[in-house]
């Protein structure tokens, strides 16, 4: 099968869920994590609660007012899954989740070629069902980060669903210097990731608009470098600008007021 890989991604990452948790406490379930308002609880009900709703269950009824953190239509959908589930305990929240995501992964497998590329809802729009599949193995792996960090137990699983994660994130850099951090025509970039999935990535804005380029002998206006699991952990706001800038693990060499700028506009997950 074609997209075979995204399957096992899916199964590698939730998996990798399950083991985290195994044996813990309630009271571990009831960390916080870097979801504003979101406990561990809430985010294990959240991946639950979504591959409920793509497998048809309607979105729970919600009483009283949206907590501040609900900015938009999918964030209401998301919170009103998890506050649907807030009450159960850390059993009946695995079970659920083993029984749900399994269930998510007998139907993908049994998908056909075409369906693999038909049109799906997606968050960002319609676009093929593979591509949206994609992102729930980002979303997903970015939520199994936020558990370990609130366990205190940060150890990235790598796999596909960090190869993911980090290749999104590069791919968005030319749209965030050009436009969101406003940086001047002719502007060149340097961005240096130290860590597996390490590399060094260029970009220039030209005709208003960043592209990424071939790394020349030319000197950046600003060249970063930084550890990959700051890199991405800032564009899916686990951390901030200042986090970011201020790592032990980072060097910043070039225009210090673009950097800043660079990143505050680097967090790109809504």
């Amino acid at each position: 099968m074609a997209y075979e890989w995204i399957i096992d991604a899916l199964a590698e990452t939730w998996s990798s869920t399950e083991r985290i948790l195994s044996g813990r406490s309630e009271r571990d379930f009831d960390a916080l994590t870097s979801c504003p308002g979101w406990s561990v609880r809430d985010v294990v009900n959240h991946v639950t609660g979504t591959e409920l709703f793509l497998g048809g269950a309607p979105q729970p009824d919600v009483t009283g007012p949206w907590p501040r953190y609900v900015k938009n239509s999918l964030g209401q959908s998301n919170e009103a899954f998890v506050a649907n589930r807030r009450h159960l305990g850390m059993r009946d929240v695995m079970s659920d989740f083993h029984d749900t995501t399994t269930a998510t992964l007998m139907r993908l497998g049994e998908m056909s070629a075409d369906e693999w590329v038909s049109d799906s809802w997606s968050p960002q729009g319609p676009g093929p069902l593979h591509q949206f599949q994609e992102t729930r193995v980002f979303d997903s792996w970015i939520h199994l980060q936020d558990i370990r960090d609130a366990l205190l137990e940060p150890a990235d699983d790598h796999g596909t669903g960090e190869e993911i994660v980090v290749n999104r994130f590069e791919a968005a850099l030319p749209y965030v210097l050009a436009k969101r951090a406003a940086a001047p025509e002719g502007t060149l970039l340097r961005v240096n990731l130290v860590g597996r999935l390490g590399r060094s990535v260029q970009v220039e804005v030209k005709g208003g608009r960043g592209v990424a380029v071939e790394r020349t002998d030319e000197a950046p206006n600003l060249e970063l470098t930084t550890a990959v699991a700051l890199f991405w952990r800032r564009a899916a706001g686990r951390i901030n600008a200042e986090a970011l800038l201020g790592a032990s693990a980072t060097d910043v060499r070039g225009d210090r007021e673009l950097a800043r700028r660079l990143a505050e506009a680097l967090n790109v997950t809504p």
